[in-house]
């Protein structure tokens, strides 16, 4: 026994020992800095997000269902969702989140792209079964930065996360 003690009290294992707690040491603040300064951010940004966002939505019939899917997620709050009437195109303004029912609001979409800030995250939610969205629109919509098309329920949760992700813009208005 005293020959292994006297074997790993070698000068070699005493400077390969320090050398390796020292890079695990490194590794630990690098992993640590990495997620304070890349992860936690995004939770912050998603949470206010979440909590203070609010989300207009352009939509006349449909405005039922589209709340229902936002309010079933369990992830956004009622006082947070404002509906936008044809009647009433201007109360969209002051949202940093806009989402259109394209079908309803197809002849609208330019005059919501005007309202539009270049932080303002649009999402448009074109079922395919009503139809295809005109080339010309969508050239006006691709020219306009945070603007989303989107054809199926399913993905629109999931791009209405994503833009209060990307969209810096936490402002009250």
């Amino acid at each position: 026994m005293e020959k292994i003690t006297a074997f790993f009290d070698h000068p070699f294992f005493i400077i390969v020992g320090g050398i390796s707690t020292l890079i695990a040491i490194l590794a630990f603040l690098y992993s640590t800095y990495i997620i304070f300064t890349g992860i936690i951010p995004i939770w912050i940004r998603l949470g206010k997000g979440l909590s203070n966002k609010k989300i207009a939505i352009y939509a006349e019939q449909e405005f039922d269902n589209l709340k229902d899917l936002l309010l079933d997620s369990g992830l956004f709050k009622e006082k947070n969702i404002e509906r936008i009437s044809i009647n009433a195109m201007k109360k969209g303004e002051r949202h940093t989140m806009m989402l259109v029912n394209y079908i309803e609001f197809s002849d609208r979409i330019p005059e919501i792209l005007k309202c539009k800030k270049d932080s303002d995250s649009l999402i448009i939610y074109a079922p395919q079964k009503d139809g295809r969205i005109e080339q010309q629109v969508m050239d006006e919509i691709n020219e306009n930065r945070n603007s989303i098309v989107v054809n199926f329920r399913g993905r629109l949760l999931n791009d209405i996360i994503t833009s209060m992700i990307t969209t810096s813009s936490y402002e009250k208005r």
